[in-house]
């Protein structure tokens, strides 16, 4: 199903480096509030206790992403392989109350997304296969939003945060998508689920307390509490996150530290639709920055 921001309407190569062999993929769960968190964890071969990169999907997506047509792999899978690749593990997770975590869809929030995301650091710092004192995120869509919020509370130290066309303002880009009747409807509803339906086809239930939260998570409230260096990568065609490169700047302008603002003609999708070029540019520019900063 497509996302919100990942387009709840539907809706480059690598930069040179060593190569380090194929990567060990492996199923793994863990428990946030008695529920079960399920990840996939790439770990390079060759190379003990490396950099990795937590991967924080999208509204209606899952830990693999969108399946990019022209290479028939998903958005995040992709970016697992090439960086570990590139000596980086990586781990990605589908929310409680998605893919194949525990719960009903309809009982989610960015709350709950966020608790998973500070837990999953918890158990890539307690795993011993990875360097808990390298660890970066990256999250894309309404997963950035969900990122910078992780980024700005976890009490372990990130080395570098990427968000890849991040939501910034969801408490108006929904109802933008809906209008504001429903949205007030869902944000009265209680635990009866509001139907929507998807513009580009199918329909999603939510209960009042996921629009709740859409409305008191303010990533850019979130990334001033990260200090850490942080990319903000957006496209000039996005017409979910948008204007850009103006709401990117506007982001970027409350983080304390160092950071970057990636600019491309890309849509939201990084133009995965034509193929596979942008959006592997964005892994190899995210593999730099990553190793830049956890040397």
């Amino acid at each position: 199903m497509p996302t919100f921001l990942t387009r709840i309407v539907l809706l480059a190569s690598l930069v040179t480096a060593p190569y380090f062999a194929s990567a060990a993929e492996e199923k793994v769960t863990f428990s946030v509030e008695g529920m079960n968190v399920v990840g996939t964890l790439n770990l390079p071969d060759g190379i003990k206790k490396p950099p990795v990169i937590l991967l924080l999907h999208s509204f209606g997506g899952s830990r693999d992403e969108h399946i990019i047509p022209a290479v028939n792999e998903g958005i995040f899978a992709r970016a697992a392989r090439l960086w570990a690749e590139q000596g980086i593990a990586s781990l990605r997770i589908d929310y409680r109350f998605d893919g194949d975590s525990d719960g009903a869809k309809t009982d989610g929030t960015l709350d709950t997304d966020v608790e998973d995301g500070l837990a999953a650091l918890d158990f890539l710092a307690k795993s011993k296969r990875v360097d808990a004192s390298r660890m970066a995120l990256v999250g894309w869509s309404m997963g950035g939003a969900v990122g910078a919020a992780v980024a700005g509370r976890t009490p372990h130290k990130l080395d570098a945060v990427a968000l890849w066309n991040p939501a910034t303002n969801m408490g108006a880009a929904f109802p933008l998508l809906w209008g504001t009747e429903k949205i007030k409807e869902a944000l009265h509803s209680g635990d009866t689920p509001v139907v929507l339906a998807m513009p580009g086809g199918g329909e999603v239930s939510l209960k009042s307390a996921f629009f709740v939260s859409l409305m008191t998570l303010d990533a850019a409230a979130e990334i001033t509490r990260y200090k850490g260096p942080l990319l903000v990568a957006v496209g000039t065609n996005d017409d979910i996150v948008s204007p850009q490169p103006t709401l990117g700047k506007s982001f970027i302008s409350y983080h304390p530290g160092k950071h970057e603002l990636l600019v491309r003609p890309m849509d939201h999708f990084f133009n995965m639709s034509k193929d596979e070029k942008q959006i592997d540019e964005l892994i190899s520019t995210t593999a730099t920055f990553v190793k830049k900063h956890t040397r």
